[in-house]
């Protein structure tokens, strides 16, 4: 807080103490001088005071001070009020005498959950991707790393949406090994798609949606426009997609000939990307994981897009020979 505010809270805090301890003195006072006061009627007894109100002609409300130990409690929670405020914050910007801050109380706390959950991923660090593969525990921890970390652009199904790569499947932009899914995860991609519109114009997009929709196995395709595609992407495009457009995974460059696509293969998804490019970012999660965690995450995400072994077609048995007449 600013300097004049801390100001203000001094001093309603100090007068508020202030006011409570002068309050007291009255009212002790009050009992002091009715101690000097006696008379036969109360038998030597201090006078009782009384409020002036009186009911039914002979019901009189009594104004008695407060007991003695009542007034004792008030003044030790003042004593116990003025300790405080000098040892914890609580008067502006005075910080105390032990400068206590809830930040760092919540800093020490979170210290502590935080080494206390990370031990819990120290049991797989010998363990290889592979080998966490097979481990229940470690799926487990890997599937609420994912969840945590993860859901929010890949999906809680790892499937992935518009722009964001489906984990499941055998298809990887920057490849699907246990050590590089270990490297994206740890320093995360950048992945740039440059726009052509401005190097081949309104037609030379629509001849490369051509025949990049070729590649891709589409069959409603213009073949004079597919044809003239092929010549301005063997210009543009083959140093990343190759020359069959299967991609290259050292560039992060996609597979364009599947037909699996991260912003779409129809017409507009296509005419959008060429002309105006995409760029994509995977963040780098070695600032909030440590490598325990990131080998566990990798294994659960490794373990997504593993092949479930079909089920064998059955064999049809062989026609029985003929009788031999």
């Amino acid at each position: 807080m600013n300097t004049l505010t801390s100001y203000l809270v001094i001093a309603v805090v100090a007068l508020n103490i202030a006011g409570c301890f002068f309050l007291l003195r009255w009212t002790a006072t009050k009992r002091a001088e009715n101690a000097s006061k006696t008379n036969t009627e109360n038998k030597g007894q201090a006078p009782l005071e009384t409020t002036g109100h009186v009911w039914d002609h002979d019901l009189t409300e009594y104004n008695n001070p407060l007991p003695r130990w009542w007034l004792n409690m008030f003044y030790l929670s003042i004593a116990f009020a003025i300790g405080y405020l000098l040892l914890y914050p609580g008067l502006g910007n005075v910080a105390g005498y032990f400068r206590w801050t809830s930040a760092h109380e919540h800093d020490v706390m979170a210290k502590a959950e935080r080494e206390t959950y990370l031990a819990a991923f120290t049991p797989f660090r010998e363990s290889t991707v592979e080998q966490l593969v097979g481990n229940p525990t470690a799926m487990r921890m890997g599937q609420s790393l994912f969840n945590n970390s993860c859901a929010a652009c890949h999906g809680s199904d790892a499937r992935g949406a518009k722009g964001f790569p489906n984990l499941t499947d055998a298809d990887w932009l920057y490849g699907g090994t246990p050590e590089i899914i270990q490297t994206t995860l740890r320093e995360g991609r950048q992945g740039v798609m440059p726009a052509w519109k401005a190097a081949v114009g309104e037609v030379g997009i629509t001849e490369l949606v051509a025949y990049v929709r070729q590649l891709s196995g589409a069959t409603d395709v213009s073949a004079p426009l597919a044809a003239a595609g092929k010549a301005r992407y063997d210009m543009f495009c083959i140093a990343c997609h190759g020359p069959e457009g299967k991609g290259n995974q050292a560039l992060g460059a996609p597979n364009i000939s599947d037909q699996i696509w991260l912003y779409g293969g129809d017409v507009a998804s296509l005419t959008e990307t060429l002309s105006n490019g995409r760029g994509g970012v995977m963040p780098s999660q070695k600032a909030n994981m440590n490598e325990d965690q990131i080998r566990v995450l990798s294994a659960w995400v490794y373990a997504q897009s593993q092949t479930k072994t079909p089920t064998p077609t059955p064999t049809p048995a062989p026609a029985s020979s003929p009788a031999t007449p």
